[in-house]
């Protein structure tokens, strides 16, 4: 009698760990790149001399870009090569970090900021991708998704703070250098770790129609998002913008499932527990990401914190996220990622429900701290548990497709919370101030109804979760993972 003897963990030896580090790496710097702008924007429009209009797209510009090119990113890694994919979307990523750190007007650095949402959709789809194939057996694959969790929940949370520290610091233009040493150690660990692949997007077949009415889709629908709080949600433009997004999507739908070799393969969506994970990602991330924003404006323009305090003020949600990472990882072998998610968001509700209910003289330790750190808790455990289930059980060959799409829910869910939630608080504050409310204690009303909302909305994540299917993060059964060459001298 013959027995297989069990895969060696790749994770156990210097190199697994390398390659993890590494790829954790990449997805800090996608993850910070989104929030560390945030306190640098006054002194980017002092210095630029932006309009209060064009300001956004410097925050906005990114997020359309990352979230629209994200799904063609992940499944040109998958055709072409995700070695590949990422050398090239790092490079992209570091030269327009430097324009942008260079930037003399305010179109250079709004289209720099665009270019690099370009960027950062080619790497993380295919450093996700690696990962999932590269840690694919025993408990190698729930410790390497929990590390990597982990890091965008901290990445998020530290982003505001390290803004803070460099505009406040040796200026806002270091916001985006600080980005070319890491992109050049990420260039050089990527050939030295990850092994070249041998794909080739040279296909009679390719889905050029698909690429275009997709990224269009995407594209068009997180511009309507990030425009309708400022045009109004009855407005002709935000009408006809979703009105524009459900036609390319629909015709999409229709030519993927016409093509002979399609850039979305339906099929993808029935493998056990991804659809519901994107879904509950969507709307999880909505909730928590906007909790961020508001807490931000009330600490800056209530409690009259410094752009340095306000960023400090975030940086125990890193160690909470980080703790919840590290008892998931272990967590998910026995439990799977159901209960962790429904728990996760529960506990992530709670703490936000706890932010609701800022005074107009409050205090960062009574009123903010505690809520800040039991939603780290939850949305830590959320964001592993989620990635776990959006990438068991799928294929080698779709792998960077399922990064792909997790992904691209992530940054759907940012836009459509902040969208939704700002357009909340902007109506509460506004019906303040006409009954003769002072300043402040409208804008703390509006802040607080939008918490509420958010709160609701990872309430409504926990439902949603129920549906899921419990995975454990498993990946195909019988699917090794891929080979990984070791060059000489690692």
């Amino acid at each position: 009698m013959s027995l297989t003897a069990p895969q060696p963990s790749f994770l156990a030896t210097r190199r697994g760990k390398l390659t993890l580090a590494f790829l954790c790496g990449v997805a800090f710097l996608d993850f910070v790149d989104a929030s560390i702008v945030n306190v640098a924007l006054p002194s980017i429009r002092h210095s630029l001399h932006f309009s209060v209009q064009s300001l956004q797209w410097v925050l906005s510009g990114y997020l359309l870009t990352y979230g629209g090119f994200m799904l063609l990113g992940g499944r040109a890694a998958d055709l072409i090569g995700r070695r590949l994919m990422l050398v090239i979307g790092t490079s992209v990523f570091a030269i327009s970090s430097l324009f942008a750190g260079l930037a003399g007007t305010e179109g250079v650095l709004i289209g720099a900021r665009l270019t690099q949402g370009v960027g950062a959709a080619m790497m993380m789809p295919a450093a996700l991708s690696i990962l999932t194939t590269s840690f694919a057996t025993g408990a190698d694959r729930p410790q390497a998704l929990a590390a990597w969790g982990a890091t965008g929940g901290i990445a998020s949370a530290l982003g505001v703070f390290l803004g803070g520290v460099l505009s406040g610091g040796p200026g806002w233009r270091w916001v985006f250098f600080v980005n070319l040493p890491v992109c050049a150690l990420d260039l050089f660990a990527a050939f030295r770790l990850i092994p070249g692949d041998r794909r080739s997007l040279h296909s009679p077949n390719f889905d050029v129609l698909g690429a275009i009415l997709a990224t269009s889709g995407v594209l068009l629908l997180i511009y309507t998002l990030v425009k309708a709080p400022q045009v109004g949600w009855g407005n002709a433009r935000t009408i006809g913008g979703l009105a524009g997004t459900t036609v390319l999507l629909a015709g999409f739908a229709i030519n993927e499932r016409r093509h002979p070799d399609p850039l979305f393969p339906f099929s993808i969506l029935r493998i056990n527990g991804l659809a519901a994970a994107d879904i509950t990602q969507v709307v999880a991330v909505a909730g928590s990401y906007s909790m961020f924003f508001f807490v931000t404006l009330y600490m800056q323009n209530v409690l009259g914190f410094s752009r340095l305090q306000a960023g400090a003020a975030y940086v125990p949600t890193a160690f909470g996220v980080a703790v919840a990472a590290g008892i998931c990882s272990r967590l998910l072998p026995r439990t799977g990622t159901r209960p962790l998610i429904v728990v996760g968001a529960l506990i992530d509700a709670a703490g936000i429900y706890w932010l609701s209910r800022i005074p107009v003289h409050g205090s960062y330790l009574h009123d903010l701290l505690p809520g800040l750190v039991i939603m780290s808790l939850g949305f830590g455990a959320v964001f592993v548990a989620v990635t776990t289930a959006a990438q068991a059980g799928v294929p080698p060959d779709k792998a960077g497709l399922a990064a792909g799409l997790i992904n691209a829910s992530t940054w759907i869910g940012a836009a459509l919370g902040l969208a939704i939630f700002s357009a909340i608080a902007t109506s509460h504050t506004n019906n303040l101030l006409a009954d003769n409310q002072p300043i402040s204690h409208a804008l703390v009303g509006g802040f607080s109804r939008a918490l509420l909302a958010c709160a609701l909305f990872l309430i409504a994540a926990a439902l949603i979760a129920l549906r899921a299917t419990n995975t454990r993060g498993e990946p195909v059964a019988g699917v090794a993972p891929e080979a990984v060459a070791v060059p000489e001298g690692v």
